[in-house]
């Protein structure tokens, strides 16, 4: 127990150094130095020293939600098995409550930008109420896929140990279907390029930006370690998937994890760095291609696994 908490705990104080290698990454691309890599930390460190400002029009909804995103990021990573050990919590059908618990995070984030009576933090809120019904769609599917692999409802079941190495004994091809499913999702729950660009400043193009913009100090500094943790929790999903043999090389399973993060965060910048953000009415078709990817390895899944 003592070891998984030791691991969520790193892992939490490790999301925001891994999202600054992403800067770094577009930076390279872009011909420049970029910022430093633990610029994300001094961002936090500033923002938790300044005070918080609040419009006469918010009521207690817009404190409550940088707090509750934070919380529903860092509950999440409890049931995560981190580097293949034994997550802090686990029970079964967890892998389902762990989805609410997003779904939770992402409600009271819409619901404090709607608290603000401003249009365009509206205009935000609608599209993140929108394009995560396609992942949920996509998340669920996977869910399926790996429940007719295991049949098991765990986090732990899929990635816990030698689990992900049974997976890919088990279906190989049509995992590589979820990988790409997976990570297409990563990029829309994260708003990341190309569904949404987190560095942007327009306010008529922007998803996730918009809908905090009036949030400052501190309350903007638990969203910001909140994004961070979130894209913690689907880079481990996904970095399990593809380096399933942590405990198979050199015995370190966590530097196996952290290679697989690795690759992860540069597949993200490298994504960002040479793929244009797509036209508003063009993103759906994109989040749906998630599903599409992990319908077809389900019922390829069906054909072959008895």
């Amino acid at each position: 127990m003592i070891q998984s908490i030791s691991l969520w705990l790193a892992a939490i104080l490790a999301a925001p150094f891994f999202s600054g290698l992403i800067l770094k990454i577009k930076a390279f691309f872009g011909g420049k130095k970029g910022p430093p890599i633990l610029i994300n930390y001094y961002t936090l460190i500033k923002l938790f020293k300044k005070g918080s400002v609040y419009s006469s029009s918010t009521t207690f909804v817009f404190k409550l939600g940088p707090v509750i995103s934070l919380a529903a990021s860092i509950t999440v990573l409890m049931f995560l098995p981190i580097a293949g050990y034994d997550p802090v919590f686990s029970f079964n059908g967890d892998v389902i409550f762990v989805l609410y618990v997003l779904g939770v995070g992402r409600f009271f984030t819409i619901a404090a930008a709607m608290d603000t009576a401003s249009p365009f933090e509206g205009m935000g809120a609608a599209r993140e109420a929108y394009f995560p019904i396609i992942c949920e769609a996509a998340m669920f599917m996977i869910l399926i896929f790996f429940y007719r692999i295991t049949g098991e409802l765990q986090l732990s079941a899929y990635f816990a140990g030698s689990s992900t190495q049974t997976l890919w004994s088990l279906a190989g091809a049509p995992l590589v279907f979820i990988v790409l499913s997976f990570f297409i999702i990563l990029l829309t729950e994260n708003s990341r390029v190309p569904v949404d660009d987190p560095a942007t400043h327009l306010e008529l193009t922007m998803i996730h930006e918009v809908m905090v913009l009036d949030h400052s100090g501190p309350d903007f500094g638990l969203i910001e370690l909140g994004s961070f943790c979130k894209l913690m929790f689907y880079s481990t999903i996904i970095s399990r998937m593809i380096v399933p043999f942590e405990s198979a090389i050199f015995g370190f399973p966590v530097v196996m994890y952290i290679a697989g993060l690795l690759i992860v965060y540069i597949a993200v910048g490298v994504t960002e760095s040479i793929t244009a953000r797509y036209r508003m009415d063009k993103v759906p078709k994109f989040v749906l291609t998630s599903f599409a990817l992990a319908f077809f390895a389900t019922i390829i899944t069906l054909e072959f696994v008895k």
